[in-house]
């Protein structure tokens, strides 16, 4: 039953599948602490569902067993992060038409599959970074990859540059080998963070992370912080990058036809002067989306105040008389930053 599931899971375009039990994490009470201690920020949802994450047979009643699936974006594009004039840093993995979308597809089908292989009384859930799942300590229980000490799951095969997605199911799947930490006395995760949010192995604040600053967090970015976004727009891959082990990393095969040139280096004049239906209408299908006009824009302006000369001045200051307050905020907060590094030579 498992060859077959993984054979299905292949064909469907996945990189990776792994089967684990439905058994809760052992990490369930280090993800409690870390909710006690206020560092999943604004995020309420976490805490709303937390004895979801930390108990399996609340997401899914008579549960058994957790398939754990890989799908890589890596791509044989070079990016970069370097503050090139004008011009934006989205994250790698929203390069891509919205992953939950294509995915989604994929876990449906294979979803049907694994209940056709059971009785009528076979019952599955699916989710893709959408569930009440610790679903990166599943995927290193499975044997899919191991946590690394920037908390994200480092697969030995694919690197870091992967979407996890899981199916909970009342089949009784004999689960995988776990896999063990590989980091050894290595640091660069660490090191590589331009804010220092993780102070510790494998403690991460998302409060401070630039990927929560400028997708989750809703209000103003705190003024101590924005110079370290430097040019990025929407996430960071400072800390994935940064790990040795992406020298494995290869091209996915599910993702690569869904690749959104237009977000590799977007022009920031050009998305400051987007309104709200044109913004609608440039992201369509994308995850960027989410953070509605008004956090992209906002997040456009400080990018702009870190790298941008006096010609981006006549374009931040039509924003400061944005409708949005927080553009208008955070348009003014840029424009002196520009006039500051002028002052200075």
């Amino acid at each position: 039953m498992k060859a077959a599931i993984r054979q299905r899971a292949l064909e469907l375009g996945f990189d990776d599948c792994r089967f684990t039990s439905a058994a809760a994490p052992a990490s369930a009470e280090k993800f409690q602490t870390w909710l006690a201690q206020k560092k999943h920020g604004e995020m309420a949802w976490l805490e709303r569902n937390a004895e979801k994450r930390v108990e399996p047979q609340l997401v899914l009643a008579e549960a058994k067993s957790v398939i754990v699936l890989a799908a890589s974006y890596e791509t044989s594009t070079p990016h970069s992060a370097l503050r090139t004039q004008h011009l934006g840093v989205v994250a790698r993995y929203a390069r891509f038409d919205d992953y939950h979308d294509i995915l989604g597809e994929r876990l449906k089908q294979l979803t049907e599959f694994v209940n056709q292989l059971g009785d009528a009384s076979a019952k599955s859930l699916w989710y893709v970074d959408t569930g009440p799942l610790l679903e990166r300590d599943l995927a290193q229980r499975a044997g899919l990859g191991f946590v690394g000490k920037h908390t994200n799951l480092i697969s030995r095969k694919l690197g870091n540059w992967i979407f996890l997605s899981e199916i909970i199911t009342t089949l009784e799947l004999e689960p995988d080998d776990a896999e063990k930490n590989r980091c050894g006395t290595c640091t660069r995760c660490l090191t590589a963070c331009p804010t220092n949010e993780i102070p510790i192995p494998f403690q991460l604040d998302e409060r401070k992370c630039i990927s929560y600053l400028t997708i989750e967090l809703k209000g103003s970015i705190p003024v101590e912080l924005r110079p370290a976004i430097g040019n990025r727009i929407y996430g960071c891959d400072d800390c994935l990058a940064a790990c040795p082990w992406n020298k494995f990393a290869r091209e996915g095969k599910l993702m690569k036809s869904h690749a959104r040139t237009d977000l590799d280096s977007p022009d920031l004049i050009e998305l400051l002067s987007l309104d709200d239906k044109n913004f609608k209408s440039r992201f369509a299908g994308s995850p960027i989306l989410r953070t509605k006009r008004r956090g992209l824009l906002r997040n456009v302006c400080v990018a702009l105040g870190n790298i941008g000369d006096d010609s981006a001045l006549p374009h931040l200051q039509r924003a400061t008389a944005d409708a949005e307050p927080l553009i208008a905020e955070h348009a003014r907060w840029a424009i002196g930053q520009i006039e500051s590094r002028r002052e200075k030579f």
